[in-house]
């Protein structure tokens, strides 16, 4: 199982800076490690909202950066070198300079664009090397290790419990391993501001491909029936959820697509509503996603 790295201590991530460990703190740090410098006060109303977010987003990035918060009614020459003319104001600092900043109060989704853009100008990983984690997960699922696979995902949750990426994978190597009840459990306990990501969403459409495959029947028998008879729609949708559990995805996509093209209100829509679930459990990317989305399209503005 892949071992994570422990986080830095809290008071080495966020200091208090002043006019006397500034270049300390944030010019001479910034050589090797970006720095975020938060210029606030205690009587500034948004820097309440503000400077907490950003430490958030600051803990969040694992060491890959550092904060220090600059109170301007006790250091009012530093910010008058560094032209703040309103508060919050925010600098990132590489190398000893500002690379970017802001000023105002902004929402989370942009705080955390701020840290990220700030650790990749410096050569680093926002993620403070959980990306790399997950990648590792995925690719020991990817070969068949789906139990040390649920073991580095749920690490990687322990210290980052909205890792999207890592939610969706624990779920689905819970499916690998025919865990399918867990693997909904899992899916119906993430945090309500990641269940509607594309890695949540593709891990439902797998769970339900799974639950499909375990009723599908058998591949020949099916198929025999449709050659049979080309207009047993049930039939042929029959076929296509064997195919997919055969993991003849393209087959079943065909046979999906054919099906639409006979009739495409038959049964409430199910042949397009299938072909969705199927899109969706595949990486946006595979082509047979990419061609079977232009083929359903055509189909519907012919």
């Amino acid at each position: 199982m892949l071992e994570l790295g422990s986080q830095p201590p809290a008071q080495d991530l966020i200091k208090d800076v002043s006019e006397a460990d500034f270049m300390a703190e944030v010019i001479e740090t910034s050589k090797t490690t970006p720095v975020i410098v938060d210029f606030w006060a205690p009587w500034c109303g948004p820097c309440k909202t503000l400077g907490p977010a950003l430490e958030a987003a600051v803990t969040k990035a694992k060491g890959a950066v550092r904060m220090a918060k600059v109170n301007v009614d006790e250091n009012q020459g530093i910010a008058g070198q560094l032209r703040v003319q309103s508060i919050p104001t925010v600098y990132a600092f590489w190398q000893g300079q500002p690379i970017d900043g802001f000023q105002g109060a902004v929402p989370p989704s942009e705080i955390d664009a701020f840290v990220e853009r700030t650790v990749k100008a410096a050569g680093g990983d926002a993620s403070g090397g959980l990306e790399e984690a997950v990648a590792a997960a995925n690719e020991m699922l990817d070969e068949g290790a789906a139990t040390d696979a649920a073991q580095t995902f749920a690490a990687i949750l322990q210290e980052d419990p909205a890792n999207a990426p890592a939610y969706a994978g624990l779920a689905r190597a819970h499916i690998a391993m025919d865990d399918l009840d867990q693997a909904e459990a899992i899916l119906n306990g993430a945090p309500v501001e990641i269940s509607q990501t594309p890695e949540l969403e593709a891990a439902h459409a797998q769970l339900e491909l799974a639950r499909q495959a375990a009723d599908a029947g058998p591949v020949g028998e099916l198929q025999a029936q449709v050659e049979a008879n080309p207009e047993d729609h049930q039939a042929r949708f029959d076929l296509a959820q064997a195919l997919s559990a055969n993991g003849q995805t393209q087959e079943a996509v065909d046979q999906l697509l054919e099906l639409f093209r006979r009739d495409a209100e038959w049964n409430e829509g199910a042949a397009k509503q299938q072909l969705f679930t199927l899109f969706d459990a595949l990486k946006p990317n595979d082509p047979v996603v990419l061609n079977g989305r232009r083929k359903l399209s055509s189909m519907i503005f012919a």
